[in-house]
Formats: C-alpha cells, structure tokens, sequence
C-alpha cells in the first residue's frame, strides 16, 4: 500500500533528535508554558522575520479563533473567507462570536478571488481572512492591496502553508496576524496538536499570552476573559527539531511534485499551479479530472491511497448549509470540488512510488 501521508517516517527521520528532545521535557518536570514553548516561540518568530513575535497556542483553530478576539471582534461582525477550506476556518470564526460570508475561489490558485471579497464587503464586514490551501500562497498583494482600500484587517491562515512564499515573503507576515496549525500531517506537524499566531506587535503578542491562560496577567489576575489554549512543553519540543528540517522537508516535497508534474504532462486534468513569483509549500498535490471518483477507486484497487479536500466546501454541511452570506454564488467553489483529488505527497516517499502512481493514472486515462 502506497499511504497517502505519513507521519511515522517524519517521526523516523529525526528520531534520535525528536527522542532526545521528548526525554529532556519527561525529566524537566514541567510540561505547560515553560521554556520549549518560549524557545519555540522564538524560533518560529525568527524564521519569520526579527520583527515577529510568536504565540503558541492549543491548536490551529483557537489560533484563528483568538486572533479575531484580540483585534475586538466578536457578535455580529461578519469576515469574509472561503468554503473551499477546512471546516476549522469556518467554526474558529463562530467561536470568536464571528458571521463567516464565503467569498469564491479563483479556479487557477484555488485560494480566496479577491474580485469575489469586495462583492461581498459590507458594512458589517471587519476582516478577511484569506486560506493558504494546499501551500499555495493566496494573492496577498491585491488583498492586501483591497484590505487597504476598505479599512479591514486581514488575519492569515496559513494552516497549511508553512514557509511558503510569495512576493519575497513568507504567508504569516502580511496581515496583521498570520495563524498556523501543527496537526500531525501540516508540512510543520506536532506528535499531537498545536497551534501558532505571528504578529508584529509586541502589545498584542502579549495580549494573546493573555487570553490563552484565562485571560491571566504575571499574578494570575484575569484581565480579560480568556480560554485555555497552552501549547504544551512536549509539541513545543519535537516542534523545535523539526523547525530546523521545514524548508530542507519543504524542498522534497516540491520535488515529489516536479516528478508528478512531469509524468502527468499531457494529461487530461489539471495540475497545481506554481507561479514564478511564489515558493509552493506543496501541503498536498491535488489534481483536477473528470470522473474523479473513477480514477480514486482505480487508485485504491491498485493498493494506492488518495484524499479528497475536500468531499464537501463547507456551505454544503449541515451545520452550516443555508445560512451563511454568498454560499448562494460560489460557482469555482462548486466546480471545484466534485473535481478534486489529492494524490500521495510527503517529504519522504519514494521516487518509485511516484512512478508506479504515475503509470497507474496514465493506465486510467488509456481505458477512458
């Protein structure tokens, strides 16, 4: 069987590193907001930029979640984004007491169409946050550029982006907060959950330290009404040593997809987009055909996983079907999704497996 993801052999890859790094927290005696975390903290703000400042959180919802807490949104203020994500997106929205209003995609990059933000601003609108998907870097120049004009900040999700780059710099750095995810399979993935907010301000990044432990200043006095959302000392840890192999993993992963690129050339569907301008962090290599569920079940008979990212956007779950703004004229987002399918990507799967997945969909398409 040719997995999909696998978190195992990234674990296999560092492992005396990730073992030495576990068993020094084990023997610390601490395991909540010590000092993996800062030094984490840090680190990842430093990748980023000596200007950032870097909170560590639960997970990557809560980063979204908390990110729009602290800019004092809350009931009744509507952001605009995309159903074409994950439904984290959405519910970390309506956790902060936020309106989602889905704007479309563009069908090239995937990511949020800014001509379909402005249709979509209103006076209630007050912030955008713009998704990643895939590790394709969203056309932060003209959102930017169109946040400027309509007065809105923008709150990146960079879930599954981790060091991509576009313009010369990296996703996280462009709106006034950029958030991150370390679920397990993220290009910068935990051996459990995490979850990261960049800024560039000091106050905030100390604001967010606050309202992640119950809104508590230095005497534990609650300033504000917080959650719970620590990062524990352990993901902190095994975060720090992977940190240091992102853009080397980062780089394999584009390599993979240069060979599917080049074995899929010529086909009938469409492959990734990768501009000139931009650094793909290649978080999935999604394609686009007709009869996508033929070719996966192909796929699965020939011992070979697929995904789908996703079955459904989310206007279409019953959570959220028929009340959300713009779920009405999503026509890229609709087309998109009975199209895709993400083939087998991660920084170490074999050159071989490429080939055989590669002979497999060229087969496909010579019976159909």
């Amino acid at each position: 069987m040719i997995p999909f993801n696998d978190p195992l052999a990234s674990y296999l890859s560092r492992r005396s590193d990730i073992d030495q790094a576990i068993r020094l927290v084990l023997e610390s005696g601490w395991y909540a907001l010590g000092k993996e975390v800062e030094s984490f903290e840090n680190e990842f703000a430093a990748f980023h930029g000596e200007e950032c400042k870097a909170v560590g959180l639960g997970n990557g919802t809560d980063a979204i979640a908390l990110a729009l807490q602290s800019l004092g949104l809350g009931e009744g203020d509507e952001v605009i984004t995309v159903s074409h994500t994950a439904v984290a997106t959405v519910a970390a929205i309506e956790q902060a007491g936020c309106v989602p209003v889905f704007a479309d995609i563009d069908p090239l990059t995937r990511c949020i169409c800014p001509q379909s933000i402005e249709a979509r601003a209103s006076t209630s609108t007050k912030a955008i946050v713009p998704v990643h998907i895939y590790g394709q870097p969203c056309s932060m120049k003209t959102v930017m550029e169109l946040a400027h004009r309509l007065d809105l900040p923008v709150v990146e999700d960079c879930s599954q982006a981790h060091a991509a780059q576009t313009d010369g710099r990296q996703v996280g750095t462009f709106g006034v907060l950029g958030t991150f995810s370390f679920y397990p399979t993220k290009n910068l993935g935990a051996i459990g959950d995490g979850g990261m907010i960049l800024c560039k301000d000091a106050e905030k990044a100390d604001h967010l330290k606050r309202l992640r432990q119950y809104g508590w200043d230095e005497s534990r006095q609650s300033l504000h009404q917080g959650v719970n959302s620590r990062l524990d000392e352990l993901q902190a840890a095994v975060l720090r040593v992977k940190l240091r192999h992102l853009e080397e993993d980062n780089r394999k992963r584009r390599q993979a997809a240069d060979l599917y690129d080049d074995s899929l050339n010529g086909l009938p569907l469409v492959r990734p987009l990768r501009k000139k301008n931009e650094l793909h962090a290649m978080h999935l290599y999604v394609i686009e055909c007709e009869n996508r569920d033929g070719l996966a079940t192909h796929l699965r008979e020939k011992n070979i996983q697929t995904g789908l990212h996703y079955p459904l956007p989310v206007h279409r779950h019953p959570a959220y079907a028929g009340r959300i703004r713009g779920e009405d004229d999503l026509p890229n987002t609709e087309a998109f999704y009975q199209r895709n399918l993400s083939l087998p990507l991660f920084p170490e799967i074999p050159r071989e497996s490429i080939g055989k997945i590669a002979s497999e969909i060229i087969s496909w398409f010579e019976l159909h």
